[in-house]
């Protein structure tokens, strides 16, 4: 810490995008700003910016004043770009050429919720790994197989850092503040924060299904991670049970005992709700989606799309366009 009096402080830059998640915001720029208040002095200084350099509207409405555009960044250490709904439209060309322009020039690059996905339509992410919010996974991994899809809260010692938003990017300044001032400067700004549960970047972005539901069953958390991991090929719930070792007839009553529901109807809504995912976040057609989420025809997709969501798959995918 001693050695940090004599350095100039880091600068971060936010590339805001229109619709960026404003509680990923709030968690990247407060660590900062906490960490000069328990330092007694300035250890880190930011800029915002937006495409028009005015302000930028968060997905909550409120509107953030910018003291810049994308394309008057100057030098800085740290470049994050910060998205939030609607990135799929997100990736500008003055955006890009920020993005490149601050590599070139030295600066680390981030990606921060959903902003991943901006920087793996560029061809920024090929062959590292790399975090996104976990609502985005089934399209990102359908969409950018060369990206390294991590199931973790943040990935800081790739090429581009990624975090996957709201309290992960929290997770993430805090552990850059413990690399450059050490442990005790961070625990501070987490205590000033009442932050007493801060992630390592290797911890899952969701709750498991025994957190959320009270389950500490073994089998069914090994069932349903199974199907999961097999959803565009499904697997007969008897193999299933073979495979954890169990009867099929325990597997259905745990099942039922603890998800209320039979392990054929879980499965499927698992699928649905992938098939939904990707139906609201990519261009995939709807055939295309269909075998994605292990249906053998788009009719029978179709069909059990509808009695699910009330809605047909083609008319789900005009109402987003």
């Amino acid at each position: 810490m001693d050695g940090s009096r004599h350095q100039e402080p880091e600068h971060f830059t936010f590339l805001l995008v229109e619709n960026f998640s404003h509680l990923a915001f709030s968690c990247a720029l407060e660590p900062l700003r906490i960490a000069n208040h328990v330092a007694k002095q300035e250890l880190y200084s930011w800029a915002l910016a937006s495409a028009d350099g005015d302000y930028a509207r968060a997905s909550n409405g409120t509107e953030t004043r910018v003291s810049k555009s994308y394309k008057d960044v100057g030098q800085t250490d740290y470049l994050f770009v910060l998205s939030g709904l609607g990135v799929q439209r997100a990736a500008t060309a003055e955006l890009l050429a920020a993005v490149r322009h601050a590599r070139v020039h030295g600066a680390r690059v981030g990606a921060l919720c959903s902003a991943a996905y901006i920087l793996a339509e560029a061809g920024m992410l090929d062959h590292q790994m790399a975090a996104i919010h976990w609502d985005f996974h089934d399209s990102f991994a359908e969409e950018f197989p060369q990206v390294g899809l991590s199931r973790s809260v943040f990935v800081p010692d790739a090429p581009v850092i990624t975090a996957s938003g709201g309290a992960a990017t929290a997770d993430l300044m805090l552990y850059l503040i413990r690399q450059k001032h050490g442990e005790d400067i961070a625990t501070e700004v987490a205590d000033q924060m009442v932050y007493n549960a801060v992630r390592e970047g290797d911890a899952a972005q969701r709750v498991s299904l025994q957190s959320r539901h009270g389950i500490r069953n073994a089998h069914l958390a090994r069932a349903t991670q199974i199907m999961a991991d097999n959803i565009d090929a499904p697997m007969p719930p008897s193999l299933i049970a073979r495979e954890i070792g169990i009867s099929g007839r325990q597997m259905e009553r745990l099942f039922g005992r603890y998800l209320n529901c039979s392990p054929k109807k879980y499965y499927v809504d698992l699928r649905l709700q992938k098939a939904q995912r990707l139906l609201v976040q990519t261009d995939m057609s709807v055939t295309e989606i269909a075998f994605a989420t292990g249906f053998n025809s788009p009719t029978h997709f179709s069909k059990t799309y509808r009695v699910q969501f009330g809605v047909s798959p083609s008319d789900q995918k005009n109402k987003i366009d």
